[in-house]
């Protein structure tokens, strides 16, 4: 096997590794932070290990300063829009999921949605996407979002010459018209190299729990790399405005994109720290004539582990 295969083999085990870190972030609450060091495959190096104790330190204390940030939101009325856009496997799902990890699903919500159906193909392009903006005190982050008529449905030729050129003509003012209703836009562009997308989709090939990532859209999207980046460099150009500029994300490493996308995120919204009175849990109440019930065998689920 050559350097090249060697070092090709080396990142897929390093993008299998980052897959189980993503299972560990959820499930850890100690953070004990030298128990991370232990990768579930063997590409620990020194390095390596400092580079992941590091990367969950800053995780973890950027997700504390989201939980201050929505409470900041909660109080204040504040409402917010976050835009994520980016080619297939560049790593929004991956972001979205560190943001909201910790946070009030009540308050910070995930907007994805799939491609319009027969009615809502006939209606103001915009209008299925108005329904899932804001109110106050609300988070709404856009895992794609109506600039899919700039990228997919441009390449995929979904939508006519003319429904291309009315988007163009209608974003900003739609964007404008958010602004001065009070919505905080906020919009990221994840931006990978053709060989990181290429080892992406040979990962998810080749792991059976990430198979189901790969649409056929998306394998048609990697033979149309080019028109993607023209449509992409278009899109950049015709809608970024002062009240909603795009901001890019240089996403070829994982840790650092989603890193560097909470680190700035963080700095668009005014947010402070919001004081509450202690928290006092009441006294159970208690009654002589009350007595529980024992639950029915037959319903209980089987005790296997």
């Amino acid at each position: 096997m050559n350097s090249n295969s060697d070092e090709l083999v080396s990142r897929i085990r390093r993008d299998l590794a980052d897959s189980y870190d993503e299972e560990l972030e959820m499930e850890l609450e100690d953070r004990n932070l030298d128990g991370l060091a232990e990768s579930p495959l063997d590409v620990s190096s020194e390095q390596y290990k400092e580079s992941r104790r590091q990367y969950f330190r800053e995780l973890f204390r950027m997700q504390a300063e989201l939980v201050k940030l929505q409470d900041w939101v909660v109080k204040t009325g504040h409402k917010v829009v976050i835009l994520f856009e980016g080619r297939d496997a560049a790593g929004k799902g991956g972001v979205i999921k560190r943001i909201t990890q910790r946070l009030n699903p009540r308050v910070c919500r995930v907007a994805a949605l799939p491609a319009p159906n027969a009615r809502e193909q006939t209606q103001w392009y915009f209008q299925r996407y108005v329904s899932h903006l804001p109110g106050a005190g609300e988070i709404i982050l856009f895992d794609r979002s109506w600039y899919n008529r700039a990228g997919v449905e441009r390449v995929m030729e979904f939508c006519s010459e003319d429904e291309y050129e009315e988007f163009f003509r209608s974003v900003p003012e739609f964007e404008k018209m958010l602004v001065r209703s009070g919505i905080q836009i906020i919009k990221y562009w994840f931006s990978i190299s053709d060989d990181e997308q290429q080892l992406r989709f040979l990962g998810r090939i080749h792991d059976p729990l990430k198979q189901w990532k790969l649409s056929p859209m998306d394998l048609e999207s990697r033979r149309r790399w080019e028109e993607y980046t023209k449509a992409k460099e278009i899109m950049l150009q015709r809608t970024h405005i002062p009240e909603a500029p795009w901001w890019v994300v240089e996403a070829d490493d994982k840790k650092k994109a989603r890193l560097n996308c909470i680190h700035h995120l963080l700095d668009q919204i005014p947010y402070g720290e919001i004081e509450y009175q202690p928290i006092v849990l009441p006294t159970r109440e208690r009654n002589e004539d009350y007595v529980r019930q024992s639950v029915p065998a037959e319903i209980l689920v089987p005790s296997v582990y």
